[in-house]
């Protein structure tokens, strides 16, 4: 037992380390989108970026490190660390869920928010712009619920 204790260490920090890797990629867009812009995005302004190729990579480099960083959380982090402190992931992603909740690791309709943006990027936005427009405000706001998520898995 202790050595798959071990092993569900290991996988657990390695997707801790893959979810750093996208919060820390779409922290470094907004910043360069920050030098020109602010947020939350106007129509206005948001037809000035997708008109500049540089701005519309970093935009893309977000909705696209969200979408990464969400499913990585939901299919490899939470059922990792519930692993590592010897739980049972054999249930409804769910009662996973709350017991991160219980943990205060996460909120649980927070956690919903961040699963219907990914969902929404998951249909095609780019023929959309006011969805586009609404993605990327969307993750400018709630991205420090990940952040948060990833600080209280660290301790």
């Amino acid at each position: 037992m202790r050595n798959n204790t071990l092993i569900y260490e290991i996988k657990f920090q390695k997707a801790l380390k893959e979810t750093r890797i996208h919060i820390n990629r779409i922290n470094e867009a907004f910043e360069e989108l920050l030098q020109n812009y602010q947020f939350p995005l106007i129509k206005h302004n948001f037809e000035d970026l997708i008109n500049n190729k540089i701005n519309l990579a970093f935009a893309d480099q977000i909705i696209y490190r969200f979408s990464k960083a969400q499913d990585t959380m939901g299919a490899k982090l939470f059922k990792t660390y519930m692993l590592s402190q010897g739980e049972n992931i054999d249930r409804p992603f769910l009662d996973i869920l709350n017991s991160l909740e219980k943990l205060n690791i996460l909120n649980v309709d927070e956690w919903f928010e961040l699963r219907e943006i990914r969902n929404e990027i998951a249909h095609d936005y780019e023929d959309n712009e006011e969805l586009a427009l609404n993605i990327l405000n969307s993750i400018y706001k709630h991205k420090v619920e990940l952040e948060k998520i990833i600080t209280y898995l660290q301790k």
